[in-house]
């Protein structure tokens, strides 16, 4: 049996809009959360019930208002939120990855340069990283012969491939997913769920937003369903989502 490995407690999270008034918004309103080595957990709730503010909050991109998320590593337990911002920064390369549905590069950077950096922040080295990162993208079948070039210039299902192959390779202890597949066309979001679904017997633990029931019945080993910022049914897809019609 997988241990937990990451445990958010008590999360909260507000907004404050810019308007005249300063009104706030809750987004979190006091979530506790496990998700254990080798568990694929799918957050389901309508737009604005919180899940891909949970998300930010456990990479720490927003830093919640109250609450703790620990994070169980080989040298002991890590509390996220107390981290200082470079402490953060270097957990996040080696232990905490992060596919958004946008991807971010720096300036004129090529997907295999891209993947290769991932993979050396997670303890691989040179001629290895570049392997595995040449490895992940052929896996995701992007076309050679646009690993060299600029990443701005893909299309958004290709970004997403990079993103994806970015955030799997040498995978991390737990991985962050938000919508990982919306821009992908059939073939590739085939070729995305099966590298995904491959996550769980290699001891990763995902916790992933996702609009689609269908793949959250295929991967998911457990759903989350938040509304209004809080939690409101947990269990197997069948339990919260209803059996596949």
């Amino acid at each position: 049996m997988y241990e937990p490995v990451l445990e958010i407690r008590s999360l909260r999270k507000t907004f404050t809009l810019h308007t005249v008034d300063g009104r706030t918004v809750v987004s979190l309103r006091g979530i506790d959360l496990d998700v254990s080595a080798g568990e694929h957990v799918a957050l389901a709730g309508a737009s604005g019930a919180g899940k891909s503010s949970l998300l930010r909050c456990v990479h720490r991109s927003y830093l919640p208002d109250a609450g703790t998320v620990t994070l169980h590593t080989g040298g002991g337990p890590v509390e996220l939120t107390a981290l200082p911002d470079r402490a953060m920064a270097r957990l996040r390369g080696r232990e905490l990855g992060y596919v958004a549905q946008f991807l971010t590069t720096p300036p004129r950077t090529g997907p295999l340069e891209v993947v290769a950096a991932a993979g050396r922040r997670r303890g691989l080295r040179g001629p290895e990283a570049s392997e595995a990162a040449a490895a992940a993208l052929r896996r995701l079948a992007l076309d050679e012969a646009l690993w060299d070039v600029d990443c701005g210039v893909l299309s958004g299902g290709e970004r997403q491939r990079v993103n994806l192959a970015a955030g799997t390779v040498s995978p991390p202890r737990v991985l962050l997913l938000d919508e990982p597949v919306s821009a992908l066309d059939p073939a590739n979001r085939e070729r995305a769920l099966a590298l995904m679904e491959s996550l769980t017997g290699r001891g990763v633990a995902v916790l992933a937003v996702y609009h689609d029931t269908a793949v959250m019945h295929r991967l998911a080993s457990r759903v989350v369903r938040l509304a209004d910022g809080l939690v409101v049914a947990e269990g197997s897809p069948d339990e919260v989502l209803g059996a596949v019609a």
